[in-house]
């Protein structure tokens, strides 16, 4: 263990920050896929993520926040770095007045519909089994049938590559397809603020069911995957498109185009990010030759 490692461990045990050294990220996405990473630390509060944060800077070690890692492929070789990981903590929703939730980061998405349902709340209802955690899905303005997150998020509280506290408003974000403010930074997303409406508890359950039951019969979710795997091309849909090329149920080992929805590549059993990674250039290369669209990759890739 370098002088580096062991200076950040002692900042951690300062702080009170649990750790765990060499953990299989494949463990913590929902690809299943990757190797270990150097250290996973898991702060129990904001303010031990910015002491997390403070502390990687400090003693200049690569850090990456994780959430659920349900829209992530990870190295075979894993990551060198510290992953702080929000998905254990951050766990608080409260009511901001009668129409606004404030959420923390580490709450599942689905968990935060149903906490609008329950206060008569709609506008969530698309994202109502979408897989992640909310700072995840803020992270990348998720969406589904017809709705995003830039539709009801008006404010993200965060802790900056420094370890400062922060605020974005809504203009701030920057918000644009898969896309937001942080996308491009390595910040750590603490709270989300959403502003929604009074509805009809019964349309607004019945909506949730609709959409959940769409899901489970056409997305493959019986297998390990990070979801939609490419972004919805202009003028398009990635799923159309491989559909249409012929490669729905391609394989490259264990990585597999799905049967059952083209627009996703699913892990079989023990598939690789190499075979992922081949699999992707090989859609990309045969959809572009044959139709003449390019499909970018959605999933993000650490350890690269």
């Amino acid at each position: 263990m370098t002088d580096s490692y062991n200076a950040l461990e002692h900042c951690l045990e300062e702080n009170g920050i649990r750790y765990e050294w060499g953990v299989p990220l494949k463990e913590y996405t929902s690809f299943k896929i990757g190797g270990n990473c150097t250290i996973l630390l898991s702060p129990d509060s904001i303010e031990q993520v910015q002491n997390a944060i403070r502390c990687c800077r400090k003693h200049n070690i690569n850090y990456f926040i994780l959430g659920k890692g349900s829209n992530l492929l990870v190295s075979d070789d894993g990551f060198e770095g510290a992953v702080i990981c929000t998905s254990n903590s951050l766990h608080e929703i409260t009511m901001v007045g009668e129409t606004t939730i404030a959420c923390q980061a580490g709450v599942h998405l689905s968990k935060l519909c149903t906490f609008a349902f329950e206060q008569g709340l709609t506008g969530l209802e698309f994202a109502y089994g979408i897989p992640g955690t909310v700072g995840g899905a803020a992270y990348m303005n998720a969406g589904a049938y017809g709705g995003e997150m830039k539709d009801v998020i008006t404010r993200c509280d965060h802790i900056d590559g420094e370890g400062n506290p922060g605020t974005f408003l809504r203009k701030q974000l920057d918000f644009s397809y898969r896309h937001s403010a942080y996308s491009d930074q390595n910040y750590c997303i603490t709270t989300i603020y959403f502003r929604l409406q009074k509805g009809d508890p019964e349309a607004i359950k019945a909506r949730m069911e609709e959409l959940m039951h769409r899901r489970v019969t056409k997305q493959p979710l019986e297998y390990p995957s990070a979801g939609s795997t490419f972004k919805r091309p202009e003028g398009a849909y990635a799923s159309a498109l491989i559909e249409q090329c012929g490669l729905k149920g391609r394989s490259v080992g264990d990585a597999q185009v799905s049967e059952k929805h083209s627009g996703f590549l699913i892990n079989r059993g023990e598939a690789t990010c190499k075979q992922v990674l081949e699999l992707i250039e090989q859609v990309q290369q045969e959809v572009y030759e044959r139709t003449g669209f390019s499909l970018e990759c959605e999933v993000k890739r650490i350890g690269f």
